[in-house]
Order: structure tokens, then sequence, then C-alpha cells
């Protein structure tokens, strides 16, 4: 997030073409680059959106960037790029209202000038815009009618980091197994070298229910294992939308989402007591019971209901807010 904003900036000033409108993330200083361009994108719209955020993101206790004290500066960067920005997007209401609402809690922290008046300006140009996603493609990928696994497949398919919470997902699986309840186990996702120490723990003590193990190299290969799955259990502390989820349910993953986040926007209101849970014992409750019956893994509406963020839905929509602001 820091040395972006300058090297975007000469790679713009060094190339000739004039765009319509100009596209940034919130990875992006946008404030810097625009201030370093000015010359070329004075009179050009930007929109910014928003995948993520740092005012909100749950920081690791490991991470290096709070113990150098360098987290409140990535929230500062998303917050003047979004005074920046002509228009705001974020990929779901709950990553709209948390960033508005933790925005006027930071500002708050500085001893004078404090920018309060700034947060309904900024509240005035942002709206809900969720992701586009290559969903169809996942049709392809099915190789015609899925055969049961002898037990239900429960599926881990995030990336194995803090923030997804690992530790409560295993903690469920350990408790199902010390039951002698029957279950297999794919767990997908990319890792890095600083992966919790959780999986390597899982690995060895649910050896006799895993089906798959690792990082998919393939998205062939992805889809595949998606398609074999039966029971999502979600345990993250934090996702703004959660496209692993999306994929997952679109490939019929029967899912049990925390009620919070993002994840309610998924489930139609009516299902919401069957899929949201409360706590980590309701989803153990609700996971049991799945295992227990096959028979309501049968009925499959997930695809339903979130094909709508497939790209031949949502390129329209994003084609009519970008267009709006040429």
């Amino acid at each position: 997030m820091h040395g972006a904003a300058v090297s975007l900036a000469q790679q713009f000033l060094d190339q000739k073409e004039q765009p319509d409108l100009i596209l940034a993330t919130d990875m992006l200083d946008l404030a810097t680059f625009l201030a370093l361009t000015r010359q070329r994108t004075a009179t050009i719209p930007t929109v910014l959106y928003f995948h993520e955020n740092q005012l909100t993101y749950p920081w690791s206790p490991t991470d290096e960037d709070v113990a150098l004290k360098r987290d409140r500066h990535y929230s500062w960067i998303n917050y003047t790029s979004a005074l920046a920005a002509d228009q705001l997007c974020f990929n779901s209401q709950y990553h709209k209202d948390s960033f508005l609402k933790e925005l006027a809690v930071f500002l708050q922290a500085f001893p004078d000038y404090k920018g309060l008046d700034n947060v309904p300006k900024i509240t005035v140009k942002s709206m809900v815009l969720p992701l586009g996603m290559s969903l169809k493609k996942l049709d392809a990928l099915k190789e015609g009618d899925v055969t049961r696994e002898s037990a239900p497949v429960l599926l881990w398919n995030h990336r194995w980091e803090y923030d997804k919470n690992p530790d409560a997902f295993f903690k469920l699986c350990y408790r199902l197994k010390s039951e002698n309840i029957d279950f297999q186990l794919i767990v997908l996702g990319e890792h890095y070298a600083k992966s919790p120490a959780v999986f390597k723990e899982a690995k060895e003590k649910l050896s006799d229910r895993i089906l798959h193990w690792g990082y998919a190299e393939r998205f062939e290969k992805y889809a595949a294992w998606l398609w074999r799955s039966d029971i999502l259990p979600v345990t993250s502390k934090q996702d703004f939308f959660g496209g692993s989820v999306v994929e997952a349910m679109y490939c019929g993953v029967y899912p049990l989402l925390p009620n919070r986040l993002a994840f309610p926007e998924h489930i139609p209101n009516s299902s919401h007591k069957d899929h949201l849970y409360e706590n980590e014992e309701d989803l153990y409750e609700k996971t049991k019971a799945l295992l227990l019956d096959f028979s309501k893994l049968e009925a499959c509406p997930f695809t339903d209901w979130v094909e709508g963020y497939d790209w031949t839905k949502m390129s329209g929509v994003y084609d009519l807010v970008f267009g709006a602001k040429c």
C-alpha cells in the first residue's frame, strides 16, 4: 500500500492512453496517485472499489505491522483515498456499514482537525456493488451426477490464515470425531509459510477422515472437490463478501454460516434459521444434525441463491455504475 501509488503513477505518465474512468482498489493510495498524475487525471472520474478495508480487518496478534505500529497508517490511506474518489463501491452492505461506522471512531482518535464532517461526504458517494464472479464455469466442471461419499463431506475452501478462524473449524471436527460421528473431510485453500499451526495438527489428528488436503493447483481440480462436498461449516472472524463461500454454495454445498459479517446477505431471510448459527455450540448442533440425517442434504437451492453474482448478471450492473461516472 505504500509504494504502488508512486510506481503506478510513473507507469501511467509514461503511456499515452487517456482513460474515460480510473477504477482503483482499496489497496491503492489513490490520493497520492492522483496528486502525482494531476496534469493528466484532474478531469478523469475515479471509482474506488473496497474489496476489504484496513479499519475493520482483524489483525493477527503475530502480524509485524501491529508491533511496528504501522496498522493505523493503512487505515489513513483508506480514508484519504475515499476522500479523493468520486464514487466508492463496497462488495457488501455489511462492508459499507462497518467501514463508515468505524471511520468515525478512527477519526475521533486524532487530537485536532478530526475531519468528522467528512464522514457524511464519504457516505453520500458510497454504494454496494457485489463481486462479479465466474460461477457459470463451475457447471462445466461437474462430472455428471455427483456420487456421494460413504459419509457426508465437510469442506474447508478458504485461505489458511488467522482471519478465517481455522481453530474453531478443526475444534468442530475434533468434537464430531470424538463422538464417533461419521464424516469425511476436504481441506482446500492457499497457504503460506506462516499458516496457523493448527493445520499441521489437524492433518495428523484427522488423517483417517481426509479425502483431500492442500491447495489445488488447477481450478478444474478445485471445482471437482467442491462438487464432491456436502457441508460447509464457516468459522471466519472476518469476511467482507466471502467468495469461497459463494463458490461452494453454487456447487450445492450446504452452508452453515455465522450470523454476522456479510454472510446473511447470501441467504434468503426465510432460510436464516437453518443456515445461520449464533455461536460454536449452535454450529456443532446444526452440523451434527446434518451428519445424522442425510436427507437434509438432498434439496440444494443454494445455486439459485448465489447465481446472481455471476458475471452474466453483474456485468450489466457494473456497466451502469461505471457508465454513470463517465
